[in-house]
């Protein structure tokens, strides 16, 4: 029996087995040069309108986390109508019964660096997380953004960083309801720029807890205090001490 298009490029591990993991295929990519001979067939596969919506977005997924500027452009592309794209609820996260593919994109952006920098393809990958990052204050990322983004994207990424956090703290102030915690999800960014700019991204880390001041929020916040190495980490260890419940304060306590 001939195997279909996606058991060829996906399914058969690069010592010739097969095999029923998708991980094993993009992961071993990352060891094996001959990762590129497959990159035409999966750019193919990816603008196959005739094929599944499962099998256009593992395309889209593994181009992405080969660093390859088909894979980057289509999740460009996705974000600027983030919900229409094919695959959209097709991954979709246990915790909130959301969509959690574009946290899955910036997992694979995150793991593209090095073949991205062998490729020419950086500034293709830092425009990536841009456009993530601009669609933050809608959409979910299961925890794979803010914590995701290296110093270099996170200070090139800093004007956007800010607006989506302002428009996230609109939504929240005008009783928008979310699916998800964006709370938490905009904090985790805010404590992505402490390494670039300490004090406005404690500000800002401020002004999320502010608007929601709940306990996951004001846990994940601890973050921006260990990070920090001035006088706003102090000025949030004493506001998440002061606000926070036991389980915040253990965490202060546990990271000194």
């Amino acid at each position: 029996m001939s195997l279909t298009k996606f058991e060829d490029l996906l399914e058969n591990d690069f010592e010739g087995n097969r095999t029923d993991d998708v991980d094993d295929v993009i992961y071993g990519g990352y060891d094996y040069p001959e990762h590129r001979d497959r990159v035409p067939g999966l750019t193919d596969l990816l603008t196959d309108t005739s094929a599944t919506d499962h099998d256009r977005y593992l395309a889209c997924l593994t181009l992405v986390a080969w660093g390859e500027p088909a894979g980057y452009q289509a999740v460009r592309e996705a974000t600027l109508n983030p919900r229409d794209t094919p695959w959209y609820d097709l991954v979709v996260d246990r915790k909130f019964s959301v969509d959690s593919s574009y946290g899955q994109f910036s997992a694979a952006a995150t793991d593209s660096r090095e073949l991205s920098e062998e490729k020419g393809s950086s500034e293709l990958r830092l425009e990536t997380f841009r456009s993530l990052i601009r669609i933050a204050d809608r959409e979910y990322f299961e925890e794979k953004l803010g914590d995701y983004l290296d110093e270099a994207v996170a200070r090139a990424c800093l004007p956007d960083i800010h607006t989506v956090i302002s428009r996230g703290l609109g939504s929240i102030a005008a009783g928008v309801p979310f699916r998800f915690d964006i709370a938490t999800q905009l904090v985790d960014l805010a404590n992505s720029i402490v390494v670039v700019d300490e004090e406005s991204a404690v500000e800002l880390v401020l002004q999320i807890l502010r608007a929601a001041p709940a306990g996951r929020t004001m846990a994940h916040a601890v973050a921006a205090v260990h990070r920090a190495k001035g006088p706003a980490g102090q000025v949030l260890a004493d506001h998440l001490y002061l606000s926070g419940n036991a389980h915040v304060r253990a965490l202060l306590a546990e990271r000194g």
